[in-house]
């Protein structure tokens, strides 16, 4: 087809002004700045009879999602009744209610292809329901049956009970599922609600009467936050939700978790598998973190980032993965606790005779952010992507739901979220500094290492390292859990058949 010459002048004119548009590289391309207001709860809050209710219309989709958050969780109960909380959980959805069986609720809910789910976790449990637009009244009276009439068949908790313990026989299998609750008793002793591990002995003796016991203390409005989304109007909804409430007593609300009476155990640890010829060593690095709402929490999160946190920016994971070879992920973390302090951790898997050398590479990176500014570059990179990045926290109704409801549960200010960016913003190379040595302290951290400890200890051929370097050499050597019993094991009873 021949194009008129006008048409065709048109055109190479219009190409060439799109060409002078186009950078010469990537980095030339100027994007405009996001223009991002987080929403601010107070504004989709309500309040039934006392119960906080956030309500966050969605009309896309004929979708209604109600979400049930309840203060209180494992720590209710007893270090011998570990399991009870998360059988509750497992239950309250599964083992029917007090007027329709099992059965029966799953082919109702299938029928009015609606998603119910409950948990209990260690301090906080919910139940959820998703559904249609049309049916919402008969699914969310079913919902609200599953949560006030929890009906604890017998068969399904027996099938349940035999499929946990099963589940136990490989407890000392995998390195991480070593790895980790021995952290937990390293960080926050065996006495503490988030070190407890359920046994057979305390799985068998769970009963209905017992799972009956805790849902009381748990379940009722005294505890409750609701969560709404959907194709929902707040009146109509609310409405709904307080006919749903009738007769249902709020009780005194759960006390706030205890804090661990156990200091973090300083030293090098050594933990095995039943895997005696394993080939690599999982390694853990630990040390005392903050709590949540700490002053330090965000020029922390920075100093983390550029760490071993941000991923291929950041220094552990360049000096481990990418400069050596030695580990495919090698990070730091900083897990901040609401209650109590939670913990620092670095965490890498390496070849036997490697260990030693990660360990050390790690360690360096640790005393170099404490004693040296970090780079103008790594700061802006690290406070970029965490200003960028803040609007994904709200980029879904439901999440701005998370935010709202975890916010009022735990006491955190609404407005803390509008100055967020500005205070990320406000950090400096001199802060990052203070909080590295104000809350980083290898000398008091845990080296805990869990493998074959005779491949690991001399460390690599070349002699650049080994776990004789650490803590003076002194390692002590844990025994393994039985992982029926959680009690330790003597050394024949420990070994692979």
């Amino acid at each position: 087809m021949n194009l008129p010459r006008t048409t065709l002048a048109a055109l190479v004119l219009l190409a060439g002004a799109v060409s002078a548009q186009i950078p010469a590289h990537p980095s030339e391309i100027d994007f405009p700045a996001l223009d991002f207001t987080p929403p601010a709860g107070p504004e989709y809050r309500h309040e039934l009879d006392g119960v906080p209710v956030y309500v966050v219309p969605s009309h896309e989709f004929p979708l209604v999602t109600v979400t049930f958050t309840f203060k209180g969780g494992e720590y209710l109960t007893t270090k011998a009744q570990s399991g009870l909380s998360s059988a509750l959980g497992n239950q309250m959805r599964r083992g029917g209610t007090t007027t329709m069986g099992p059965d029966e609720v799953d082919e109702t809910l299938d029928f009015l292809a609606a998603n119910a789910g409950t948990f209990v976790g260690g301090e906080t449990s919910g139940a959820t329901i998703n559904c249609l637009k049309a049916n919402f009244d008969e699914a969310f009276a079913l919902f609200m049956d599953i949560v006030r009439n929890p009906g604890f068949d017998e068969e399904k908790l027996r099938v349940y009970k035999d499929q946990v313990i099963e589940g136990f026989e490989d407890r000392n299998d995998n390195p991480m599922g070593v790895a980790m609750p021995t952290l937990g008793r390293l960080a926050f002793g065996e006495g503490h609600y988030s070190t407890w591990e359920a046994t057979k002995a305390s799985v068998e003796a769970i009963t209905p009467d017992a799972m009956l016991a805790l849902h009381g203390k748990i379940f009722h409005p005294g505890n409750l936050l609701v969560g709404v989304t959907g194709d929902v109007e707040p009146e109509e909804i609310l409405a709904k939700l307080a006919t749903a409430f009738e007769g249902w007593d709020a009780l005194e609300r759960n006390p706030d978790p205890p804090v661990p009476d156990h200091d973090l155990q300083a030293g090098m640890f050594h933990a095995r598998t039943t895997q005696a010829d394993l080939p690599q060593g999982t390694t853990l690095i630990v040390g005392k973190g903050i709590q949540r709402d700490d002053p330090d929490a965000i020029p922390l999160r920075i100093m983390n980032d550029i760490l071993g946190g941000g991923g291929f920016t950041s220094r552990v994971t360049n000096r481990v993965r990418s400069d050596e070879g030695l580990a495919y992920t090698a990070i730091t973390q900083m897990q901040p606790n609401v209650w109590y302090p939670g913990l620092f951790f670095g965490f890498f898997q390496s070849k036997n005779r490697t260990v030693a050398l990660a360990t050390k590479l790690i360690f360096d990176e640790i005393e170099r952010i404490r004693n040296e500014p970090v780079t103008e570059e790594e700061l802006r990179v690290a406070k970029e992507a965490l200003v960028e990045g803040f609007p994904q926290r709200f980029a879904s109704k439901a999440s701005m739901l998370g935010v709202f409801i975890n916010d009022e549960l735990t006491g955190r200010d609404p407005a803390y979220w509008q100055t967020w960016r500005d205070r990320v913003k406000a950090v400096d190379a001199a802060a990052v500094q203070r909080v590295a040595q104000q809350h980083l302290h290898p000398d008091e951290m845990a080296l805990l290492v869990v493998g074959d400890w005779d491949a690991i200890v001399d460390g690599d051929l070349e002699g650049r390292a080994s776990m004789n370097e650490f803590f003076g050499g002194e390692v002590e050597h844990l025994p393994m859990l039985d992982p029926m019993t959680r009690e330790p094991m003597d050394e024949d009873e420990a070994v692979q058949p």
